[in-house]
Parts: C-alpha cells; sequence; structure tokens
C-alpha cells in the first residue's frame, strides 16, 4: 500500500481540529477567525503536548491561495459605484484614521528600538479594523440597524480597499533600499493607472463574454471560469509588478459589476471558506508562547494603542467627516481592534523577508486580546461621551456641533463642479486607454511589423493603425459631455462662464492632440510645427467624423451598459425599485409592490375580469412570478399566488388596492374536519335509480360532487370504469367524496 503523502495528512488533522474549535468557539459566540489561530497553534510545533503539522511549506502554500481567494470575495462584495455615492464623508474618515493609526504604530515601533521595516509594517496593521469583527459585534449588541453602524461600515469597506493600495505601497518600500518620495508617487501613479486600465478592460470584455455564454453557465462551469479569471489577473498583476493578491481583488471588483455576481459569490463560497480557513490556521502556527512572554510589555503597549488611538484619531476623523461628537465616539470606540487584514499584511512582510519573526506572533496576540474587548469599547462610548460632556465647555460642545453642521453644507456640489468631475473621470478613462493602446502598439506591434516591411513602411502602419484603433478613445475624451444638461446650463445662465467652458474644451483637445504628437515623435523625424498640425489637423477630422462618432458612442453604450448591468439585473427582477420611479414620485405617483395571498380570489381570474384600473385607478405595470417579468401584461394575463404585482399610483389608490388584496380572500372553513374524502362501496339495487344509466348520466360528479374510482368485475383489482358504462342491479362501485355528499349517494342505491 502507498504511503499517505504529507499534506494530506496535515489537511487531515489541520481540518478535523479546526471543526472542532471553531464549533466550540460557534457556541460559545466568539469569532471563528480567533478559532481558527487557535486551531493553528494547537497543531503547530510550538504545542509539544499536541501532534503537530510536518510539512509546513506545503501548507503556506496552501494559505498563499487562501490570502488570493479572500481578496477575491473581498472584491466580489466590492461595488465602485457605492464607493462613488458614499460621497466625501467616508473617504475623510478613513484616509485621517490609516494616516494617524500607521504613524501611531510607527512611533511605539521605534520607540522599542525595532528595524524601520518592522516599525513600517507594524503601521500597517495597526491601521486596519476588523470588518467581520465589528459586523458581528454589531449584531450581537443590536447596533446594526443605528446609524452609525452604517457609517463604520462604510469607512471599513474603504478601509479594506486602501489596504490593498497600502500592500502595494509596502511591496514597493520592501522591494527598494532607500525608495523617496519621486519613487513612491510613482507607485501609487502606477496602481492608479492600472486599477483603471484593468477596471475599464475588464467591464468592456468580461460582462460581454459573460452574456454571450450566459446559457452555458451552469455551477460548475462558472465556479471554473471564475477562479480562472481570478488567477488569470493574479498572474497578470505579478508580472507587472504587483502582487497576487491585488490581481484577485481588481478581477473580483469587476465581476462584482455583472450579472452574475450573486451566483459567483455563492459558488465560490465554499472554496473561500476552506483555503480562508487555512490561512488562518497557518497564522494560528506561527504563534509562538515563548515570544509571546518575552514580548509581553509590547504587547500590552500596543493594545492599549490601538484602544486610545482608535478611540481618540478615529473620533478625530469622523469629527472632520461632518459628525456629531457623540456619532463620532461611537463610530471611533467601534473599530478599536485588529483583524485579516493585519495577519495579511504580517503575512506579506514574512514573505518578503522584511520583518523579523517576532512581530506575526505579537500583533495575533495583539488582534486577540482587542477582539475580545471590542464589545466592551461599543459599550464605553456613550459613558466616555457623556463624562466629556460634563466636562468640556458649553461652547466647545456648541463650536462642534455646528463643525458637524456647516460640513454637510458643504456637500452640496453646484453645477461647476458636477461638470468638472465628469469631465476629469471621462479624460482619465479614456486618455488611460489610449495611453495602454499605445504602448502596446509600440511595444509589441512596432517590432513585429518591422520584421516584415522597410523601416518607414513599418513605422506608417504601426502610426496609422495606432491612430485608428486609439481614435474613438479620443474622440470620446474631446467630446464628451460637450451636450450635457451641466455645460448646456453653464452656457446659457451666464455669458462669464463661456470663457472657461471653451478653456475646459480647448485641454481637452491639447490632451488629445498629445498622442497624436508623441506618436508622430516617436516614428518620424517631423519638425515640431509639422506634428503640431497634423495632431490638430487628425484632432479636428476625428471630431468632424461621424463614423467615429457611432463608434465612440457605441463603445460608451457597451461599457455603460456592463456597468449598469446588475443593477438592471435587480430591478428586473424586482430588487431594486425601476428608474423612471423618480420621475413619477415629482407628481405624487409612485409604483407598489403588492404579493397576491395563496388564498385569494383573485387567483386563476385575468386581469380584464379583475378590471383593477376601473375599480381602484392604479395601472399594473409588471408582474414578477418566479424568475420571469412579465411587463405591461395585457387583458387575458392570468394572476396566480405567489405573484408580485408591481401598481403605478397615487397613496390612496395604492392603499385602497392593497387593502383589497389582503381582504378578498378565501374565509377560512370553521368546518375543516368535514371536508375529509371519504371511500365508500356502493351497490347497485334493484330499486336504484342508477339502474341502466351510463356514469355520465348518473350526475354523480356534477350533482353529487363525488367521483367513481373503479368497479368490481370478480377480480382484485377494480376495473375503470368509463363514461359510457351502464350501470347494473348488482355492480359493486367504489366512490370518494365528502361524507355528507357521500350519504346522499348511499340513499340512492
Amino acid at each position: 500500500m502507498a504511503e499517505l503523502p504529507h499534506l494530506i495528512a496535515d489537511l487531515a488533522l489541520i481540518l478535523v481540529v479546526a471543526g472542532f474549535v471553531i464549533l466550540l468557539f460557534k457556541k460559545l459566540r466568539q469569532p471563528l477567525v480567533l478559532g481558527y489561530i487557535l486551531a493553528g497553534f494547537l497543531v503547530s510545533p510550538h504545542m509539544p503536548y499536541t501532534m503537530s503539522v510536518v510539512d509546513k511549506a506545503d501548507i503556506q502554500t496552501w494559505a498563499d491561495i487562501g490570502v488570493l481567494f479572500l481578496l477575491f470575495a473581498l472584491g466580489l462584495d466590492f461595488s465602485v459605484k457605492k464607493i462613488l455615492k458614499m460621497g466625501l464623508a467616508p473617504v475623510i474618515a478613513s484616509l485621517t484614521i490609516i494616516f494617524c493609526m500607521m504613524l501611531l504604530g510607527i512611533n511605539v515601533g521605534h520607540a522599542f528600538g525595532w528595524d524601520k521595516m518592522d516599525c513600517i509594517f507594524l503601521g500597517g496593521m495597526l491601521a486596519m479594523s476588523s470588518t467581520t469583527i465589528i459586523y458581528k459585534a454589531f449584531d450581537d449588541l443590536g447596533f446594526r440597524q443605528q446609524k452609525f453602524a452604517g457609517l463604520v461600515m462604510s469607512v471599513l469597506i474603504l478601509e479594506d480597499v486602501l489596504a490593498i493600495v497600502l500592500m502595494v505601497m509596502l511591496s514597493t518600500l520592501a522591494s527598494g533600499s532607500n525608495p523617496d518620495g519621486e519613487e513612491l508617487f510613482g507607485s501609487l501613479f502606477r496602481i492608479g493607472y492600472f486599477l483603471v486600465l484593468w477596471f475599464v478592460v475588464g467591464l468592456f470584455v468580461i460582462p460581454s463574454f459573460l452574456r454571450k455564454t450566459r446559457k452555458l453557465m451552469n455551477g460548475e462551469t462558472l465556479v471554473i471560469v471564475a477562479l480562472g479569471l481570478c488567477c488569470l489577473m493574479a498572474v497578470i498583476s505579478t508580472q507587472v509588478g504587483f502582487s497576487s493578491a491585488f490581481g484577485a481583488f481588481v478581477m473580483g471588483s469587476i465581476l462584482a459589476e455583472t450579472v452574475e455576481a450573486d451566483k459567483i459569490i455563492r459558488v465560490v463560497e465554499p472554496i473561500k471558506n476552506l483555503f480562508g480557513a487555512i490561512f488562518f490556521v497557518s497564522v494560528g502556527m506561527l504563534v509562538d508562547p515563548v515570544v509571546m512572554m518575552n514580548y509581553a510589555v509590547p504587547i500590552v503597549v500596543l493594545v492599549l494603542a490601538i484602544l486610545i488611538g482608535q478611540g481618540v484619531f478615529g473620533t478625530f476623523g469622523f469629527l472632520l467627516s461632518g459628525q456629531s461628537l457623540k456619532t463620532a465616539m461611537r463610530c471611533g470606540f467601534s473599530m478599536a481592534q485588529i483583524g485579516e487584514f493585519a495577519f495579511i499584511i504580517a503575512s506579506l512582510g514574512l514573505s518578503l523577508g522584511v520583518i523579523s519573526k517576532f512581530l506575526y506572533p505579537v500583533v495575533v496576540a495583539v488582534s486577540v486580546i482587542t477582539t475580545f474587548l471590542t464589545p466592551y469599547m461599543m459599550r464605553a462610548a456613550e459613558p466616555c461621551y457623556a463624562l466629556i460632556e460634563r466636562r468640556l465647555p458649553k461652547r466647545w460642545l456648541r463650536r462642534l456641533d455646528h463643525l458637524s453642521a456647516g460640513s454637510h453644507a458643504t456637500n452640496e456640489t453646484g453645477t461647476w463642479k458636477r461638470l468638472l468631475r465628469k469631465q476629469l473621470v471621462s479624460t482619465v478613462i479614456y486618455g488611460t486607454l489610449s495611453a495602454a493602446l499605445t504602448a502596446m502598439m509600440l511595444t509589441f506591434f512596432l517590432p513585429f511589423v518591422r520584421q516584415l516591411l522597410p523601416h518607414w513602411w513599418a513605422n506608417g502602419v504601426c502610426g496609422v493603425l495606432t491612430v485608428a484603433l486609439i481614435s474613438p478613445f479620443l474622440r470620446a475624451l474631446v467630446m464628451r459631455h460637450f451636450h450635457s444638461d451641466e455645460f448646456k446650463l453653464l452656457w446659457t445662465e451666464n455669458r462669464i462662464n463661456r470663457l472657461p467652458l471653451l478653456f475646459t474644451s480647448l485641454v481637452k483637445v491639447i490632451i488629445a492632440s498629445s498622442f497624436i504628437f508623441y506618436i508622430c515623435n516617436y516614428l518620424t523625424r517631423f519638425t515640431d510645427a509639422l506634428m503640431i498640425t497634423i495632431a490638430v489637423s487628425v484632432i479636428i477630422f476625428m471630431i468632424l467624423s461621424r463614423s467615429l462618432k457611432h463608434r465612440s458612442i457605441r463603445l460608451e453604450r457597451l461599457f455603460i451598459q456592463n456597468l449598469q448591468s446588475r443593477d438592471i439585473e435587480a430591478r428586473v427582477q424586482g430588487r431594486k425599485r425601476p428608474l423612471f420611479e423618480g420621475h413619477l414620485l415629482d407628481r405624487d405617483i409612485h409604483i407598489g409592490d403588492i404579493v397576491v395571498p395563496e388564498d385569494s380570489i383573485w387567483a386563476g381570474l385575468s386581469l380584464r375580469q379583475l378590471q383593477f384600473r376601473n375599480r381602484f385607478g392604479v395601472h399594473v405595470s409588471s408582474i414578477l412570478r418566479g424568475r420571469q417579468r412579465l411587463n405591461i401584461p395585457n387583458g387575458d394575463m392570468i394572476i396566480f399566488p405567489g405573484d408580485k404585482i408591481q401598481v403605478i399610483g397615487n397613496d390612496e389608490q395604492l392603499h385602497n388596492f392593497s387593502a383589497a388584496m389582503k381582504g378578498e380572500v378565501v374565509p377560512e372553513d370553521v368546518e375543516i374536519e368535514k371536508r375529509e374524502m371519504k371511500l365508500r362501496q356502493l351497490v347497485i339495487g334493484k330499486n336504484s335509480c342508477l339502474a341502466g344509466k351510463t356514469l355520465k348520466e348518473s350526475g354523480i360528479r356534477d350533482r353529487y360532487n363525488c367521483m367513481v374510482v373503479g368497479a368490481e368485475q370478480g377480480q382484485q383489482a377494480l376495473t375503470v370504469v368509463n363514461p359510457t358504462h351502464v350501470f347494473e342491479v348488482g355492480d359493486v362501485v367504489w366512490v370518494v367524496g365528502e361524507e355528507s355528499s357521500l350519504q346522499k349517494l348511499m340513499e340512492l342505491g
């Protein structure tokens, strides 16, 4: 018999121990992450009284895969549209908290004399609060529905996104011997550039691909395709100098905007849970009790730094974002712990070989302690506020409340601000696509075509094809928002606005022309004046070309459709309101969703028979039936129990319709016991009125509400009686019906 590989034995040990430990933690209502860490400690070599893992290298490889899938799942829960709708308040709070907590962590590390990279990575770990632990604490304490909990969750979403960027920045710091400000700025630019490029290209390609193959996608094929795309983006991310986790997050965020996102989340969840468990177990395997005893003082200091730091800096960050002092304190105190991302950042530092081995168990110990203290910190927020309210001068409290009220007023964006923001976004997107296509053509296509054609001919072909490929994007860059409502409003309402508007259009023309100028400068030896003339002429041709206009509009519509496909699917399935409802609200009309009760007397009737418009004044716009959405149903449409009817009307009409729907139901049967069906034997006698009649003529079903099951003809099995069968004297017939109906029928026998 072949020997069992160490990997299988190690996995069996890990999963069995982890299973028992998390069941215990589930019973004790504690975070499962801590259970996995404890299980890792129990199977580690640092625990001499239990079995331990043999091959830690293989487990670490699986743990790296776990990080990949954890961040892929995080990307699936991430939505660019949600982040944009949050406004500036969560951005201000999250950036303030991360910056202040990183400085605090770095200074604490320096105070203990730790290495530079240990201090920097420690700052990154202390800056990241745990989304899962806070969410569970809110749920346990009954805070999840309160307003401040929503603010905290918004900041946590942004922190998770910024943690991905922070990991890339830490990798850059670790790779350079002494990186300066210019290098860090260049790294930030590269991160932003590739994020925009991958996200935009991904939204052009991946939703279209999934739409074409939707009929072929079941659970098995979908999970393979999704994980394949995740690993592909991880490889691409590694090739261009970023971490594989960064690529997994980007692919998850792209798939989050597709119709299949919810299905992908469901099919990927078990795989993420498996590999995520292995990752957190591997974290526990690095916990060394000896190290924790030797670093007991730093652990206590770091715990106090997190509790006090988040309490102070968290409150300060939420105050800057425009919250009142009481709300800010409740938000800040809720974030006083570190969790999953601290372990991921620590794993990154270990894999890069830039942090000391003692830092990992120290951070794990700090995380465990702060996790247990999280509910107490949440409860302590209001008593601390009451204490500050008594001690703080009244005029200071009034100023803080005035600051929060004033910051809310600054959130109102004017027409200029909306226009400039839209123009900036479109310029960045189309500029990034144009730059990426230009770089690919000059880097890969130009050397290839030079092997086939003479030098100048190759340059000419490459230049013409490059300009042709980027021309739809350059035209959209110049003309986008030129006919927007904001542009027209500013142009017509004040003549002073016209010069700045023309200036913004000129800037976009210059940016588009610079691409043409760069291509000409790279491929030719023309003079600057000639190249500028060529660039401007090409841009004018693009603006006047109707074919380019149609191409750019098609591309833009495809992008917008892919970006909004998940929202469209949610509106079709009835999980979101239709877009046109906003226009109806302006006219005191809105849409109501009414579910047909199972016992409704309307079930089985057509819309023409029910006459909803005449009786209640409402219009049926759609009927949601299972996965079907039946829009604008006609009068022949039958209503079924469980249908969700979307009707349009005013408040009074919808109220009357809903009341009638709930009221017009089949009344409860008070004699339900008499509805039981029974089987009886009927013998046709000489005086029976059924003798000599066919089954159809007898009226057994229509008149007496009974049913003939069969007849005995000298054999054990019953013979089926057809409608033309003539009953004769002596026939034995078996009938089914209610007791009262059977009694009436028996009297005829």
